[in-house]
């Protein structure tokens, strides 16, 4: 062995290699190895093309870069239904959507006391907890938040965040009130930007509990936008970021592009993202720490509302659809000794994968009363194997889709013709192969319905959908 290879590094592949063998927290003479941190960085409606290390040439995000420089970027990293609410069920119980039971987005009045997704399912929290974990949430839940389903009782420890979606970024507003919680009582902390909030937090956390191992579930309501039920009275639908961001592109604080402004929010967003990683740092625990940054679904690319000026190129299409521009996000690995530090990943990995990487960090064994849809993706993100899945199904609001190997189905809505794709010449989704190859279509509906079925298997019983109220005046 070269000497010139630190002890953390051994440590750390030890680590990994025990985990897989179903001896995790072992070492070679029987001690005890410190149980890894996660920090898990969930951004909103982030797109594949509007970070600097996925090509783009505009936003300024060097602090997610650097990450990405650091660890594992992955190119088919996927999410399998593209909207908030369900994105956020799935990770947090690495089920599908259709056997967890949540599968709309949630209203307004939902998201103030509605149950969302069903309290029979677990969360990532719950399951570490054996493990001696203390677990944070920081920033969006989305999922619920009648008793017995907000975050402190669902298995984190501590929560400062908002019930519900897009909510104003300084008044915490959403459809007409004030949306933040600690724990579960109302506060208040007007005029703090949501993103700092957020990440302040999340840092006053790690270091309160450095002794320990943690999970950090730093959920940011960026970069999402503020829709015009969430404003205060007279103010306008615009990117909603500190003017010191808008001055680190020249721009004027009252700046009226909404392309422009949505660069100045995403750098704000990438500098609380590069404080809460200077955290880690300067505690110390680099080593000890495996971080996930992920997209919870494409940038919304709806047409004449205004602000959809951000891009998943070369991705087709956006948030609410299956095509690749709504379920392929972005996603950043980095554990040091144990992710090739640098390197691409173009495995097929999904959210779902979350929960039992978790798992195996924390040497937790998989539940034995449930089906996890997630494999563990460790081996894969270490460039030792291929893809934990032979498929992925993708859906939300009628539009469904599955990719197997490098052949994609889509269908936009339940009345339309399925279309079909190959995503290793045509990443675009620009030439539907559905009449030229019936043999490949066949198969892949097959699987389509096949996987359909299985997924009734140990499913809760669908969340019900209330309609939200009209928004206040």
């Amino acid at each position: 062995m070269s000497p010139r290879i630190s002890y953390s590094v051994v440590v750390a592949w030890l680590r990994c290699a025990f985990a897989w063998a179903g001896l995790s927290g072992l070492g070679l003479s029987g001690a005890a190895i410190p149980q890894p941190n996660i920090l898990l960085l969930y951004v909103d409606n982030v797109g594949y093309g509007d970070l600097g290390c996925y090509g783009n040439p505009h936003n300024r995000t060097p602090q997610i870069d650097r990450l990405a420089a650091e660890g594992v970027r992955c190119t088919d990293f996927y999410v399998v239904t593209s909207s908030c609410t369900p994105s956020r069920g799935a990770l947090l119980t690495g089920r599908y959507p259709r056997r967890n039971g949540l599968e709309h987005q949630l209203s307004s009045t939902e998201n103030w006391d509605g149950i969302g997704l069903p309290q029979r399912e677990r969360l990532l929290p719950d399951y570490l907890k054996s493990a001696g974990y203390v677990s944070g949430c920081f920033g969006k839940w989305n999922i619920g938040f009648a008793p017995g389903s907000r975050p402190t009782e669902r298995g984190f420890d501590e929560f400062l965040g908002f019930r519900s979606g897009n909510i104003h970024y300084y008044k915490y507003l959403y459809n007409g009130e004030n949306d933040l919680f600690r724990g579960i009582d109302s506060v208040n902390r007007e005029g703090v930007y949501a993103t700092d909030l957020f990440a302040d937090a999340a840092i006053d956390f790690m270091q309160r509990h450095r002794g320990r191992p943690w999970l950090v579930y730093l959920p940011f309501n960026a970069a999402h936008f503020v829709s015009g039920g969430n404003l205060a009275p007279g103010e306008q639908v615009e990117w909603q970021v500190p003017s010191r961001y808008l001055a680190r592109y020249g721009y004027a604080p009252d700046e009226p592009d909404a392309q422009k402004r949505f660069r100045a929010v995403v750098t704000a967003l990438d500098d609380a993202i590069g404080r809460v990683l200077q955290s880690v740092d300067d505690l110390q625990l680099r080593e000890r720490t495996v971080v996930i940054f992920i997209s919870d679904n494409g940038a919304f690319m709806l047409k004449n509302r205004g602000l959809e000026v951000q891009t998943n190129a070369p991705l087709r299409d956006g948030g609410t659809t299956a095509y690749e521009g709504g379920v392929r996000v972005p996603a950043i690995v980095r554990w040091p000794g144990v992710t090739p530090a640098g390197t691409i990943n173009r495995t097929m990995l999904s959210h779902l994968d979350v929960l039992p990487l978790c798992l195996g960090v924390a040497g937790v064994p998989a539940p034995a009363d449930r089906i996890l849809d997630g494999r563990d993706p460790r081996a894969a993100l270490a460039g030792l194997a291929g893809s934990p899945h032979a498929r992925l199904a993708f859906g939300f609001a009628g539009s469904a889709g599955l990719r197997a190997g490098s052949l994609k189905l889509v269908r936009p809505k339940p009345a339309a013709p399925w279309e079909l794709y190959d995503l290793a010449v045509d990443v675009g989704e620009s030439r539907d192969l559905a009449a030229t190859l019936p043999a490949d279509l066949s198969r892949m509906v097959a699987a389509y319905a096949a996987w359909e079925s299985e997924t009734t298997t140990d499913a809760s019983p669908r969340a019900p959908y209330r309609a939200a109220p009209k928004v206040k005046k």
